[in-house]
This record gives C-alpha cells, structure tokens and sequence, in this order.
C-alpha cells in the first residue's frame, strides 16, 4: 500500500521501526543510554510516528467494522500504537522520564483500545495512573477477590505467551520462505496481535509502578528541601561567657587553665564605664573614711584616757597590789 505523497511507503516505515525496536531490545551495549542505541530509538520513533500518521490518515481502521472486513495485509498496521509506546519507553532522558512514561502509556491503551474493539482482547485497557497519595504496589486490587482475579490473569497471560512464541516461531519461518498462502499469512499477523497485547498489558504495569515510585522519590526531596525565604529565621551569635567573674576568686582557687581571662574585653570595658560614669559616689565613700579618721583622732576624751593609763603604767611597777602571795 501506497501513502499518498513523496517519501518512504508505509510498509516501509513500519518494517523499519520494528526492526530499530528489535535491534534496540536485543542491543549488547553496556547501557541503554549509550549513543549509539539512543539513536536507533529516535530513528525508530520517527518511522513509527510517520507510519501513525499516514494510518490515520488512510483510516485503516474503524470501531464500526469487523475483523474480517479488514484486509489481512493491513492487520499488521494495528501494532504501529503497540511499536511506538515500546520505543517512547526506551528513551532515557531523566529529566523527562515521567513525560516519556506517560507518552508510552498512552499509545499502549490505544492498541489495547483497538484490539479490544476488534475481539482481540477480552479484557479492557488497565484503568488510569495510580493516584499521587499511592504507594509502591497499590496499583494492584485492594480487595482479596480482585487480587486473586489479577493474578489468573497473569497466568493465563502467561501461557498464551508460550503457545504463541511457539506457533509464531514455526509459521514466521513458513511465510517468510514464501511458500505460506493468505490464510497463513493473515493468522502470522493476529498471532503477532494478540503477542503484543499481553505485553502491552505487561508495560503499563510496570509504568505504573514507576510512576508510583517517581512521586514518592519527588515527595521525599519536597520534605527534604530547606526553607526558603522570609519565614526563615536567623539566629544571632552566642555571647561567651566566663564561669570566674570574681579577680579574688581566681587568685584564690585558680581558674581551672593558665592564662584564663576571669572576664571578657566587652566586661572589662562596661566596668570601667561604670567607674567613669560615678566619680561622686566614690568621692562621696572618700570623703567619709576621712571624716570618721578625723574624729578618731579629735577625740580628746579617749587621748586623754590613753594619757592617764600611761601615766599610771610609770608609778605603779608590775604586781602592785597583788598581796595573795606575800608572806
């Protein structure tokens, strides 16, 4: 089939993104994010997104018809949305990674969609991203029964898996040797479908289970992140202190280190403007000591008792009137 317009074919840019896919998943490089894989990726996407737009375009498919009104080489083109989600999966910008989870996510659904019109799928696109306040793992059902009903799912995803990687791997070779008729050819394609679908299934529960962890990592670095600013408050630097205040008691018992000031320069320099802000006051002290040793030695009484006692001490010897020991 023909894309109206110049450049690649639509075959071609389907079979050219799904071969960047392949070659992408089963890359040997140490890393995903190497160059060279990155590049295929983008190379990968541009076919896939071209190829989307010329389907939509052709309007290929429709929700009003049948499976088998659609042209067996046509069914192919349903898993251009299932492609393109797996290699919009594949980038690994960590900047964008939430933005690429959800692109991805959104293609997916809409082959699970298509599939899910046409009897592909019995079962419908998983419901829409878990919400901010859930937790690793809450994605799954809460109760008992829709745990228990997702996890037969997943075993029957399972099986199917095996049965179609065996029935694809011997009917691709069929057909790819040229020998396989249109019915062969048209069930190679929904075998390839129906593959798709439990990955896709597969895809979007991983997806959901790193958004889940993406805002939870977010949250975290939220409550971590320091205050920023007015509310933020300052604290003012500690003024020292000195346990020994007293000079005298620092002479006396020590003050536990050589050379410890007894007070800070800032003490030292509010005592002395203390000392210099009240010269009355000590004038006042000066003045008084002066007086009372003034009248100390005014006092004519008690000179003229010290002269009177001296007096005695010269006439009397030592012993006088003591008659006790006298014979």
């Amino acid at each position: 089939m023909a894309a109206p317009g110049e450049g690649p074919r639509l075959p071609e840019l389907l079979e050219r993104g799904w071969r960047l896919l392949e070659e992408v998943e089963a890359s040997t490089e140490p890393s995903s994010g190497a160059p060279s894989v990155q590049a295929k990726v983008r190379q990968g996407l541009g076919a896939l997104q071209r190829a989307a737009a010329m389907v939509e375009e052709l309007q290929l498919f429709s929700e009003n018809e049948e499976l088998e009104e659609i042209a067996s080489a046509d069914l192919k083109y349903l898993l251009v949305p299932a492609l393109l989600g797996a290699l919009t999966l594949r980038q690994v910008e960590p900047s964008r990674r939430r933005e690429h989870l959800e692109s991805g996510r959104r293609h997916l659904c809409r082959f699970l969609e298509l599939c899910r019109s046409y009897g592909l799928s019995g079962a419908p696109p998983p419901p829409a991203a878990p919400r901010e306040d859930s937790e690793p793992g809450s994605a799954a059902p809460s109760s008992l029964l829709g745990m228990a009903s997702s996890r037969q799912a997943k075993i029957e995803r399972y099986k199917q898996k095996k049965e179609l990687e065996n029935k694809l791997a011997s009917l691709r070779t069929f057909v790819e040797s040229g020998q396989a008729d249109e019915e062969q050819v048209r069930e190679l394609y929904l075998l390839q479908v129906k593959k798709w679908v439990n990955i896709s299934f597969e895809e979007i529960e991983s997806i959901d289970q790193e958004m889940v962890i993406l805002k939870s990592r977010d949250t975290m670095k939220q409550s971590s992140a320091p205050p920023h600013g007015p509310s933020r408050q300052v604290r003012t630097p500690l003024k020292p202190f000195i346990l020994t205040r007293d000079a005298v008691q620092a002479k006396v018992f020590g003050a536990g280190y050589p050379g410890l000031p007894t007070m800070t320069v800032n003490d030292w320099y509010d005592q002395k403007r203390r000392e210099e802000a009240a010269p009355d006051t000590n004038d006042e002290e000066l003045q008084k000591e002066q007086q009372e040793k003034i009248k100390e030695e005014d006092d004519e009484e008690a000179l003229q008792k010290a002269r009177d006692w001296d007096d005695w001490k010269d006439t009397h010897p030592r012993g006088y009137g003591n008659r006790q020991n006298m014979g």
